[in-house]
């Protein structure tokens, strides 16, 4: 008998040692099965604002849950084009991405009235109607196509931008080549104004109005500075005829796998970082006007009334349709 205590006492540090790594162990499995990490992919390069707000994001949601989940960036397109991480994020294979509203036009026509031009009466009004309940309603609109959008970034307004003379009025738009997106809204506002609408992707652009292809194009500053645009149109006018969002989406399968505080953090995180895309933004458009105006652009403020007074038939046609109807009304009885 006191053989066998002998033997047990001699044991008993063993078991405790392997207690020990046994409990280290489960603790560990623990802690990794309540880490989560979310791959999102996007196209911008690291220095656009929407970017870093995103950057900023993945920061803050693992400050906020501790590092219990975290968020993977991949820009510039590693994973990509806008269009193939859209289609990645709606069958799972990817968790996240950035694309803009008009793309979502294609998955939900909730969306397409965010391209209506001259929708907003001003930047306030944008932001009042996109953080609003318009706003979420758009956004949950496509749960139905596995996409939840969680938010909307600012990216600005389109304005025209042109190589051989400048846009005072829209009718300085007719026989004018302009390159639009591949947006049936887009094509008819330009018509509308009396331009020649020429869809081209962002791509090609540069060479086609350098080789006349194209006589002009429209975007917002930051785009017209990165893209070296202003190198060849030399007159830029700040008519911002439309003020699409770029919208932060989500798998909704993935959405849902979420716990309800992993849902909250990460929602959290999310709506902090709009705040800091927003003074990203404005600082760059800022920074992009002054750098192009240096270059050697011309920049005009025309009288908007004039464009927005050519664009009435792109709403008449627009407001046969039930949705996008509603929604104008909505949008413009917000104040």
């Amino acid at each position: 008998m006191k053989r066998i205590r002998k033997k047990t006492y001699a044991l008993l540090p063993l078991l405790v040692i392997l207690g020990l790594v046994f409990l280290t162990g489960s603790s560990s499995c623990v802690r990794k099965k309540q880490q989560r990490t979310l791959k999102l992919a996007h196209g911008l390069p690291p220095d656009h604002p929407v970017s870093k707000a995103m950057v900023f994001m993945a920061k803050r949601v693992k400050e906020i849950s501790g590092g219990k989940l975290t968020i993977q960036i991949y820009p510039s397109g590693q994973l990509g084009s806008e269009q193939q991480c859209v289609e990645l994020v709606q069958i799972g294979s990817l968790a996240m991405t950035k694309v803009s509203a008009a793309v979502m036009g294609s998955f939900s026509d909730n969306y397409k009235v965010l391209g209506m031009p001259y929708l907003f009466r001003s930047k306030e009004h944008a932001f009042k109607v996109l953080d609003g309940k318009i706003g979420k309603d758009i956004l949950l609109s496509t749960k139905n196509r596995w996409i939840r959008g969680l938010c909307f970034y600012d990216a600005g307004s389109r304005s025209f931008y042109t190589v051989s003379k400048p846009i005072h009025k829209p009718e300085d738009l007719k026989g004018l080549k302009i390159r639009v997106m591949k947006s049936k809204i887009a094509i008819e506002m330009v018509r509308a104004m009396g331009g020649s609408p020429t869809p081209l992707s962002w791509g090609e652009l540069y060479t086609a109005l350098q080789s006349g292809v194209v006589d002009g194009a429209e975007n917002n500053p930051p785009s017209f500075y990165t893209s070296h645009h202003y190198e060849v149109c030399k007159y830029y006018t700040l008519d911002e005829h439309t003020t699409v969002p770029d919208v932060l989406i989500i798998n909704e399968k993935i959405w849902e796998k979420l716990s309800r505080q992993e849902q909250e953090w990460l929602q959290q995180a999310v709506n902090e970082s709009v705040t800091v895309e927003r003074k990203l933004w404005a600082e760059s458009v800022r920074q992009s006007l002054e750098a192009v105006r240096k270059a050697g652009v011309e920049i005009y403020h025309p009288d908007k009334s004039l464009f927005r007074a050519k664009v009435a038939p792109v709403y008449a046609e627009y407001r046969k349709q039930k949705i996008i109807n509603e929604y104008i009304d909505r949008i413009q009885n917000v104040h």
